[in-house]
């Protein structure tokens, strides 16, 4: 066990790495992070900030010599980074986990082999592979294999042909073609994994995307019907990866009753953020506890909750480039609200700022406090029961 006082150390420097810092100190550690930005969510009330390249080697052996473990906040860390870590400390996920996770073309080859659903796809590394993919794949969505994330690297292509167009203007990388699908709703599971292989699971959430990033995310006390077909999904992902950490898996349900693995996130997760005010153990506690080698916290639901993002939009309530500070009192005004911002100093258009979780005795007065915000701000997406 790593004792409280000691360091943790943490390779990027956003949002989740802010979380991640403020739920370790709560603990009693000290955290370093290593990022190549001058200044960011994370540094700003990290107790350390090596501003370093992510492929430093001599930035690494400083983190690792200051830290008996490290873990990585967002998903496209250098695998080989972490392999030169863990040569010095303990790394939370390991490097082979993140390697498959980081690509797209093996990170769904390995959730098949886990016997586990995914949608229909086709790898593809050429023109030609295109050209021979299944018409099956049309209407489909085309997708870098690397370094896509929030909607971006990702293009909807009718048909051969655009998905050739689209494919010469990622630079003809490596992708992925997915079939469009008659979704009903997306889910996700957030866990945790600890070095002794125990298990922590949040209860599944209910999600809504807008413009390919997350808008909403609502849970009730009650499981619904899929909870337990994707808890076992996740676990047997989790098990597969030997995954130490925070990890998340997103489904979609058809509406033909199907439960489809999206992508597996090696973090915490923009799902999982209601977990800070509505369970006994937020996500970024356990990621630490994790890395500490500390016995694993409850992940029960203490109330329904609604858990609202706030995108830099907000601070543009017109069409035109006038910034206008969000009436943050009014927001906590609402009962049951719980604020979380960012730090960052520029607010821009589709760029995450912050959340908001609204709990409540039930769902619907969870429901009813998330859309008083979402008029407030004039937040895009409506919580729904």
């Amino acid at each position: 066990m790593i004792a409280p006082g000691e360091w943790l150390g943490l390779m990027g420097g956003g949002q989740l790495g802010r979380m991640f810092c403020h739920a370790a100190q709560s603990l009693g550690y000290r955290v370093a992070v290593l990022d190549p930005a001058s200044e960011g969510p994370a540094a700003s009330v990290a107790d350390l900030h090596i501003q370093a390249e992510y492929e430093d080697e001599t930035a690494l052996l400083k983190l690792a010599q200051r830290c008996r473990a490290v873990t990585t906040e967002f998903e496209n860390v250098p695998a080989r980074s972490l392999e030169v870590l863990a040569a010095h400390c303990r790394v939370t996920p390991g490097a082979h986990a993140v390697e498959i996770v980081q690509d797209r073309i093996a990170e769904k080859a390995f959730i098949a082999s886990q016997g586990v659903a995914v949608a229909p796809y086709a790898a593809v590394r050429s023109e030609a592979e295109l050209c021979s993919a299944s018409a099956n794949l049309f209407p489909g969505i085309l997708k870098v294999a690397r370094l896509g994330y929030d909607g971006k690297g990702q293009a909807r292509v009718r048909n051969a042909d655009e998905a050739l167009k689209a494919f010469a203007e990622f630079g003809s990388v490596p992708c992925v073609l997915e079939a469009m699908l008659d979704l009903k709703e997306e889910l996700s599971v957030v866990l945790a994994r600890g070095l002794d292989g125990a298990c922590e699971v949040f209860p599944v959430a209910r999600n809504v995307h807008e413009q390919g990033i997350l808008a909403v995310t609502t849970l009730d006390l009650e499981p619904f019907a899929m909870t337990e077909r994707a808890t076992q999904a996740a676990l047997a992902i989790a098990r597969g990866l030997k995954y130490e950490g925070v990890l998340c898996v997103e489904f979609f349900v058809l509406r033909d009753g199907q439960l489809l693995v999206n992508e597996i996130a090696p973090r915490p997760h923009n799902s999982g953020h209601f977990s800070m005010n509505a369970c006994v153990t937020s996500q970024f506690e356990q990621q630490a506890r994790v890395m500490a080698g500390l016995p694993l916290g409850s992940t029960r639901l203490l109330a329904p909750v609604v858990m609202l993002n706030i995108l830099g939009d907000v601070w543009y309530p017109t069409v035109e480039d006038v910034q206008v500070e969000p009436n943050w009192a009014g927001v906590l005004a609402i009962g049951g609200t719980s604020l979380h911002l960012y730090g960052k100093r520029e607010a821009r258009r589709a760029r995450k700022m912050g959340h908001v979780n609204c709990t409540g005795r039930t769902l619907a007065q969870a429901v009813e406090a998330a859309n008083q915000v979402v008029g407030l701000l004039r937040l895009p997406v409506a919580a729904t029961a």
